[in-house]
């Protein structure tokens, strides 16, 4: 080791100091001679002595310097490495690949002495080989262990640093090392997490349909019924500890810790249930909405987030929970069949909105879901013919007209009682959507599902008539909006509203003939979804000159088409003895999607199925119709696929995915849900 290290620097130059004054002594040796050429001899002698004698003590001395320095290098090394052992961080030193060369007091303690090991990657798993620093200087890694949170610092050290930056001795080697400290953070991030749990959270319960309930029960039973819906609720909430407020008859506001929220979470929210079970001769079961807003700036934003929580449980049906933390919406219960509302108070107050809204405008656009099917177009047509009532211009955005809406839409062109630009294309409505425009969405509630996303942005007088429950995306700067789940169709909600709109409004056979034909594909022939308010709806179309065996002949299929639905079927695989799944090979039909839904429906007449999946593949996209018998909801099966729709008829669609690949992952899914109740 001393063979190999060589001095440097001022040391170095120290040391040869001799050598430059033999120089020196030259010149005046020279200018003796010159003198005086028997002095120069004498000079001369004196010179070869001291040269001798120089190089003699420094070839002497040397050696002795430097091991004196290695020693003094060693002994100053034993005092850092006494310091590092006793240090109370845990310290390590790692090589390049990870393996752990060297350890002090702290560490061994900590690992109980596993620093034998090859790798440090065995003592911490998150430490891989690619985690270690490369190019960069240092890496910070948190790490678990023994219950125990650390942040582990790897700094990088190459050892070149160390010859260049010391002035006394080159090593003449390049190394690098890693050096590993363990800060310990379980105190700080249990006082973050207590912190957090006990941060307060803002919900609110609200009684579904409270009246209804009550009057479906004796008069002298109505106040134990009330009575009994508030001990359920007050007594569930006092297990979490929480402050509940009756604010309104069917309205109550609580606050709890935030470490109970998880709690809520795991039982499912199971006052839902509780509430739902009490029977005291009410013929209408009593359900909840519940509505949470966590982790939220304030107290105030909570409150604000547990209040669109409840209006989107409630857009979505009700008997369910939503809690809302930030972006993430999560979704609980909802399995109850919705209860159609006798009552048609709300149809006549939307309608009224809505016939003032469009007057108060120049003209009014009418625009579906993308890939529009019958009851968009029929609910389109429906709107269109209130706005022309109203004395306003109307338009239809119609982008791709399938095979089951073009003989529907060839009634009205080429119809000289209709404007040539009643439809309008996705860039033609572009054009004409202004501040001054009422724009009625009709038949979807998502934003990036409607014919031309884009036009929402175009304008601020924005009305939604829908059917389908509402998901986390939703349109938010709606003025007017009619979300009714229990709804068999958005046809039957406009039929609804035009009986309200305006006295003497007189449909057209082509119009009726539409709107009944949405009525009678979303609901299968009057098979699913049906109530009294939906035979009202059908009643009122026949009378205004639908024809129902036109619509028939409209809607028969073609040979090609029967084959494809024949082949699906034959090819209906049935698991868990009561879900039926198979796939739909388009083949050379126009409208794959559309038959893939009506293979849906079809399997559903078979014995002891309650849920029935068709997977279609179109232009690389995968499109699941789920349809059921109001014993499974589909609808929040498809929400875990990014879809959404009805309890008993939904759908959605992947991308990047073989339809094996997707019907494995349904099935998985169904299966799970099943076994965790959530279905």
């Amino acid at each position: 080791m001393k063979n190999q290290v060589k001095l440097k620097g001022p040391l170095k130059s120290y040391l040869r100091w001799p050598m430059i004054l033999s120089c020196l002594l030259i010149v005046m040796t020279i200018g003796i001679f010159v003198v005086d050429y028997k002095c120069g001899f004498i000079a001369l002698a004196g010179l070869v002595c001291y040269a001798i004698a120089a190089l003699l003590i420094y070839s002497r001395i040397r050696p002795i310097i430097i091991g004196e320095l290695v020693n003094f290098a060693l002994e100053y090394g034993q005092v850092q490495k006494a310091l590092l052992y006793d240090l109370q961080v845990p310290y390590g030193v790692l090589d390049e690949q990870g393996h752990l060369l060297w350890a002090n007091k702290s560490f061994h303690e900590l690992t109980e002495d596993k620093s034998g090991v090859k790798g440090v990657d065995h003592i911490f798993p998150e430490v891989t080989s690619d985690k270690l620093p490369k190019d960069q200087d240092k890496v910070i890694i948190p790490i678990t262990f023994k219950d125990s949170y650390f942040r582990a610092e790897l700094e990088r050290i190459v050892l070149t640093d160390f010859s260049s930056n010391n002035a006394l001795v080159d090593t003449g080697e390049t190394n690098v090392l890693i050096a590993m400290y363990l800060f310990d953070e379980t105190q700080i991030r249990n006082y973050i997490r207590e912190n957090q749990e006990q941060r307060l959270v803002c919900g609110v319960i609200f009684i579904d349909d409270y009246e209804d309930a009550l009057n479906s029960t004796e008069e002298v039973r109505r106040s134990l019924l009330a009575a009994l819906i508030d001990r359920k609720i007050t007594k569930y909430m006092q297990n979490y500890d929480a402050i509940v407020t009756k604010i309104e008859k069917d309205r109550y506001q609580f606050v709890i810790q935030h470490r109970y929220l998880r709690q809520l979470q795991s039982t499912k929210f199971s006052l839902l249930d509780e509430v739902r079970e009490i029977n005291i001769g009410n013929e209408m079961a009593v359900t909840l909405c519940i509505g949470i807003g966590a982790d939220a700036a304030n107290y105030a934003q909570s409150a604000e987030w547990a209040k669109n929580a409840i209006e989107l449980a409630l857009g979505r049906g009700g008997d369910q929970a939503v809690v809302k933390e930030k972006e993430k919406i999560s979704y609980y219960g909802g399995k109850k069949k919705q209860v159609e509302k006798s009552t048609r108070v709300r149809a006549r107050v939307k309608a009224h909105a809505l016939k003032q809204l469009i007057e108060g405008k120049d003209q009014v656009v009418i625009m579906g879901h993308k890939i529009g099917d019958v009851d968009s177009f029929g609910a389109s047509v429906g709107v269109y013919r209130i706005a022309r009532a109203l004395n306003k211009k109307a338009y239809v955005v119609l982008n791709e007209v399938t095979k089951t809406v073009r003989p529907l839409k060839e009634c009205f062109e080429n119809n000289s009682y209709y404007d040539s630009d009643m439809f309008l294309t996705e860039a033609q409505a572009r054009e004409i959507v202004d501040l001054n425009t009422a724009l009625v969405v009709v038949d979807v509630n998502r934003p990036s599902y409607t014919e031309c996303p884009d036009l929402l942005g175009f304008t601020r007088s924005i009305v939604i008539l829908d059917h389908h429950r509402q998901s986390s995306e939703s349109i938010e700067n709606a003025v007017l909006s009619y979300i009714e789940p229990y709804a068999s169709s958005a046809s039957e909600m406009v039929a609804e509203i035009l009986q309200y709109i305006s006295d003497g409004i007189k449909l057209r056979s082509e119009e009726a003939n539409a709107m009944y034909a949405g009525l009678m594909i979303d609901t299968n022939n009057f098979l699913n979804k049906t109530g009294v308010r939906t035979f009202e709806a059908a009643a009122y179309l026949r009378k205004n000159g639908a024809d129902v065996l036109k619509i028939r002949m409209m809607f028969r299929e073609d040979m090609e088409t029967y084959r494809v639905k024949a082949d699906a079927i034959s090819k209906a695989e049935i698991f868990d003895h009561e879900f039926a799944m198979t796939q739909c090979v388009p083949g050379n039909i126009e409208t794959p999607t559309v038959v893939g839904a009506q293979v849906a429906n079809e399997l559903l007449n078979i014995t002891d199925v309650k849920a029935s999946f068709v997977f279609t593949e179109v232009k690389g996209v995968v499109y699941i119709s789920a349809r059921s018998m109001e014993e499974v909801n589909v609808q929040l099966i498809m929400e875990h696929f990014g879809g959404g729709g009805h309890s008993a008829i939904a759908g959605a669609q992947l991308q990047d995915i073989s339809v094996l690949e997707a019907m494995a992952k349904v099935k998985a899914e169904v299966r799970r849900m099943k076994n965790e109740g959530e279905i």
